[in-house]
């Protein structure tokens, strides 16, 4: 579906401020909606909100539908009377500008166990009434979720993979005897999520009264160690006796890698899933659209094809395109869901099949401009090459170097094409020039990463492909969101005609 002529802001919530080392539903949040309105913005993006792993990446979640314990606000936990001020009197003083996520759990778990605790013993009868409806609602995923962290606890944190048999095989028995093991451990699991939503749910309901849409990132494919796979194998490519991946997504060798991609992710069995209507997808689509405006497709290209590599390679190279029902698919979440407001990352190698499928939905995809100088005129990230307004551009995502650290690091042949299509570099930097070319071009949306509205550097890159450790940590000081930063970006939103409200 088309999308008005609008602009938004990309920012993940772990990069908000907090004293608790990690970026939080707190105050932060809700300045930063302010910030979004006062400044004539519409959206705000986001990337997956699922509870991270080793390498704390949201795109690595222990589930598809669950959200990251580590975004609940335990000040808000203390106006709900679930701690106290003095539970904050001995924190530690973390850096200011990164995510240390080791010290952020060691201490705000603790915090999070207490909370649970004073729950426990003082919910009111209305509170409890309400943590039942929250359960009974989302039992679908959360009852196995809970479940899954619960055990994984317990093994010290061992893939689901390498726990016995009879649980990993979910046999009936094993899980019965788990389950009453582990009773108080699965309700800690569910009481983080029903904090982590309904916190999440009063945040988002702050920002639609603010006429500001959330879009939300949801990564076509799941994490190998996740209750996701552990409680539906079936509809994965499995090995039946290892539990390994027989079948591994990824993307076959190209210009930037001679050895392609190899994610790890199990591939979907598409054909049972397609027997089942697909129900899985359906849920999961129904579970997002329940917390955000609009849904961002990570990987697009591989509903209609997808590169599979078979278990025990170590590359992508050996891997072969097979089809995928994407038509078939999004008609049926269209019929039980209604509309669909999607978003295609479809960057890199796109085939005709992948943008018919795209546009028989009339899904907005995406242009970078990053991408955009040092190919020649015809190079499709060029705002003269936008032949439809229904597309989204960006300066750079989570994935890019920030505008000035890109800048940094062009050849002299890229550096020279960027210029003379710009012109020179003005006072007021490469990252306003470069969000100018953003907001004035065709494209319906566009959408700036915080880093480059501040004017920072690579030492504020959210993410390095292929580096496995020492991302996703930057965080923003509170003072740098200034007046003068909300009536610049307000002005060019109107300039460019932008603004919705």
């Amino acid at each position: 579906m088309p999308f008005p002529r609008s602009s938004g802001i990309l920012l993940h919530p772990t990069s908000f401020p907090s004293r608790f080392g990690i970026g939080d539903l707190g105050e932060a949040a809700y300045r930063f909606v302010d910030f979004l309105a006062e400044s004539y913005q519409l959206y705000w993006q986001i990337l997956p909100l699922g509870p991270t792993g080793f390498g704390n990446s949201p795109y690595l979640s222990y589930s598809a539908m669950a959200g990251n314990p580590m975004l609940i606000s335990p000040d808000r936990l203390r106006d709900d009377q679930l701690l106290a001020d003095w539970d904050f009197n001995h924190l530690p003083e973390f850096p200011a500008d990164w995510v240390d996520f080791d010290q952020a759990i060691a201490i705000k778990m603790p915090l999070l166990q207490q909370a649970c605790q004073t729950f426990k013993a003082q919910a009111s009868v209305e509170q409890q009434q309400e943590f039942q409806d929250f359960c009974h609602e989302k039992a679908y995923w959360l009852d196995d979720y809970a479940l899954f962290m619960a055990i994984k606890g317990a093994m010290d944190g061992k893939s689901w993979y390498q726990w016995e048999p009879d649980i990993a095989n979910r046999q009936t028995e094993a899980l019965d005897k788990w389950r009453r093991q582990l009773t108080a451990e699965i309700f800690f699991q569910k009481f983080l999520q029903y904090q982590f939503f309904r916190q999440w749910s009063d945040l988002k309901r702050y920002a639609n009264e603010r006429k500001i849409q959330i879009i939300g990132d949801i990564p076509i494919y799941v994490a190998h160690d996740s209750a996701d796979v552990w409680a539906n194998p079936n509809i994965f490519c499995l090995d039946v006796k290892t539990g390994e991946p027989a079948g591994m997504a990824g993307v076959p060798p190209d210009y930037f890698s001679a050895t392609g991609q190899l994610w790890g992710n199990p591939v979907y069995l598409w054909k049972r899933l397609e027997k089942q209507n697909f129900d899985w997808w359906v849920k999961r689509f129904q579970s997002m659209l329940s917390y955000v405006d609009i849904i961002r497709i990570d990987h697009f290209r591989g509903l209609e094809s997808f590169w599979c590599v078979r278990q025990g390679e170590t590359t992508a190279m050996n891997g072969k395109w097979i089809a995928a029902p994407g038509s078939a698919l999004l008609k049926t979440v269209k019929e039980q869901l209604g509309s669909l407001p999607i978003i295609a990352e479809d960057l890199g190698v796109i085939t005709p099949e992948v943008e018919a499928l795209r546009d028989e939905f009339e899904f907005p995809g995406m242009k970078i401009l990053h991408f955009a100088f040092g190919s020649g005129p015809g190079n499709p990230y060029l705002p003269l090459n936008y032949y439809s307004r229904n597309c989204v551009v960006y300066t750079g995502t989570h994935d890019n170097d920030t505008t000035v650290g890109w800048f940094e690091k062009l050849s002299d042949h890229e550096r020279w094409c960027l210029l003379a299509y710009l012109g020179p570099v003005s006072e007021e930097g490469i990252h306003w020039q470069l969000i100018r070319v953003a907001l004035s071009s065709v494209a319906n949306q566009a959408l700036i990463p915080l880093q480059d509205l501040l004017g920072l550097g690579s030492d504020a890159r959210m993410n390095t492909p292929g580096l496995a450790e020492g991302n996703w940590g930057w965080r923003y000081r509170g003072e740098v969101l200034t007046w003068d930063l909300r009536d610049r970006l307000k002005l060019l939103t109107e300039t460019y005609r932008r603004r919705c409200y």
